[in-house]
């Protein structure tokens, strides 16, 4: 039976490789994004570099959540690697300690991984995230008289006897604000009557708040106004539902969204997908973790576990792709939301247990 203090030794072996793998992506992400904002958007009027290095520092969380489970991999690939290099694990092995007593430390830190990221690095990506699309929006505003029909959001509304269609350059504060929007206002017979662009675009009770709005009617010229409204009957939910990015919402906040959105009638997908793949990520981690073990444990003498590793890199990478393509279709409703979350993770879990009974017990 493994003693507390080797147990206590292995878990902070592991906690202290895995966290300056986090550190040093955290710098390698940083560096990258703030050098390609600065390309893109160097030219503009009111750029400055400290405004860039603050819209990296905001976005890069959200980009590092999206890499926990390789790190999770990498950290724990590059922590058994080093314990064989140095024989700790031929010792334990040797002193009668199966390889669940050693991994175990390792599972307790990948799950303790995980809830972090749940708990602290998500809701601080999503709020960092919408901070710095708002500090962007503000940079961009009015730098194109255009909307792109490819790339924007696009809302119907139909008020009264009229239709409007509305689009958006940039979707803020979770759906509930648009920058650049564009309104196109049409009469019953489908004829365009007017066109209002707006710097920005608040949703309120029961009509749309227009700020810096320029307005064509028919075949005039555009004419400004500071503010404008929009009559609309779009619930907040709805708008969210449709506009809104899953990515953005705190993880404390999804049950409440996806409970508000379904009562609406909506089936909210997208949020309780989002939900279950955060749920399900601490345990992704610890698939990633046997997975890990199935090719770090082994003893090979130098030079002999390239081969071993890249295929740990290659198996962490297709569950990776997998997880992602699964999650398409619980997005689109094909498959239940829980059961596109889970699979992933049941299956990776089932082929490590199984590499690791065949190479203990035989």
């Amino acid at each position: 039976m493994m003693g507390w203090t080797l147990g206590r030794y292995f878990f902070f072996r592991y906690a202290a490789i895995t966290t300056w793998f986090f550190v040093g992506i955290f710098a390698l992400i940083f560096i990258i994004d703030v050098t390609e904002f600065s390309s893109n958007i160097g030219g503009l009027p009111g750029y400055s570099f400290g405004l860039a290095l603050t819209v990296s520092a905001l976005r890069v969380p959200m980009i590092m959540q999206q890499t926990v489970p390789f790190v999770g991999l990498f950290g724990a690939m590059a922590t058994l690697v080093s314990l064989n290099r140095r024989y700790e694990l031929v010792v334990a092995r040797a002193a009668g300690i199966s390889a669940w007593q050693f991994l175990l430390p390792f599972c307790i830190g990948a799950l303790i991984f995980g809830a972090i990221t749940v708990g602290v690095l998500n809701p601080l990506a999503a709020h960092g995230f919408s901070r710095a699309e708002a500090l962007e929006s503000q940079l961009r505003s009015r730098q194109s008289n255009s909307v792109s029909a490819f790339s924007a959001p696009w809302l119907r509304q139909k008020v009264g006897k009229t239709d409007v269609i509305i689009g958006a350059r940039a979707v803020l504060n979770q759906g509930l604000q648009l920058s650049d929007a564009v309104f196109f206002i049409f009469d019953a017979d489908g004829n365009m009557i007017e066109r209002k662009d707006a710097e920005t675009a608040y949703l309120r009770d029961g009509y749309w708040e227009l700020v810096g709005v320029r307005s064509m009617r028919g075949a005039e010229n555009f004419t400004s106004q500071a503010t404008d409204r929009v009559r609309t009957n779009l619930k907040p939910e709805f708008v969210q539902e449709r506009l809104a990015r899953p990515e953005t919402i705190p993880f404390f906040e999804l049950p409440a969204k996806i409970d508000v959105a379904r009562s609406f009638g909506l089936r909210a997908n997208a949020f309780a997908m989002q939900f279950h793949s955060l749920v399900a990520l601490p345990f992704l981690l610890v698939a990633m973790t046997l997975i890990a073990a199935t090719v770090s444990m082994r003893f090979a003498r130098m030079g002999q576990s390239a081969t071993m590793i890249l295929g740990g890199v290659v198996a962490g990478f297709l569950l990776y792709v997998v997880s992602v393509l699964v999650k398409a279709f619980g997005n689109a409703g094909f498959v239940p939301t829980y059961i596109a979350a889970w699979f992933p993770v049941v299956v990776a879990m089932f082929f490590g247990v199984t590499f690791l009974l065949n190479k203990e017990d035989g």
